[in-house]
């Protein structure tokens, strides 16, 4: 399990954005948010790094 907090999460559209965003790295990727707490769960095989990565170019950097 992958935990990440996203400060710049903040509404709903940012939760579909990074739900894509995850899923564009995984598309097998469970992914869980929790918006009030900026909290993203990813279920993957794939290295955190890559979703980091991925995240960081979307506009959402991990803090």
């Amino acid at each position: 399990m992958i935990e990440l907090t996203l400060p710049s999460m903040t509404c709903g559209h940012c939760v579909r954005t990074v739900t894509e965003t995850v899923q564009r790295v995984d598309a097998a990727a469970a992914v869980q948010i929790d918006l009030p707490t900026h909290q993203v769960r990813i279920e993957s095989a794939q290295p955190a790094a890559a979703f980091a990565a991925a995240l960081t170019e979307e506009g959402y950097a991990p803090a």
